[in-house]
């Protein structure tokens, strides 16, 4: 299931984090579920078990899975709404992006098709909108 690029800039245990919550997203992974142990996952990806370990600490602080002691990580229940709150946070730059748009002449038309496409495929994998 997941998967590293060695030679990426981006830091292995930034994958990581990004694939879960990509996998949340997708519906590959949903509420409940339970994540490869740390000790599986180092072994199976080639990495130090500490990157895996790192990983899942930052998404237990940002709400997106949680321990169970002698049981291992599970994706919380509250885990799209975690990922919603970080998203609307990005609210803002998509604000100063679309109005450095607008500046340059990009048609409104043009971004709101853009829009109802991405929309229309999240709709499609059965994304709540």
């Amino acid at each position: 299931m997941f998967t590293v690029d060695q030679m990426a800039r981006k830091p292995v245990y930034e994958q990581i984090v990004e694939q879960t919550e990509r996998f949340l997203l997708t519906g590959a992974l949903s509420p409940g579920d339970h994540l490869p142990s740390v000790r599986s996952l180092s072994l199976e990806l080639v990495v130090n078990p500490n990157t895996i370990l790192k990983a899942y600490n930052d998404l237990d602080k940002n709400g997106i899975i949680h321990s169970v002691p002698g049981k291992g990580y599970f994706i919380c229940e509250s885990a799209m709404e975690a990922l919603g709150e970080r998203y609307r946070k990005d609210l803002a730059n998509l604000r100063q992006t679309l109005s450095e748009m607008a500046l340059s002449g990009i048609k409104k038309e043009e971004i709101l098709s853009i829009v109802e496409e991405i929309y229309k495929n999240a709709n499609l994998k059965g994304a709540k909108t």
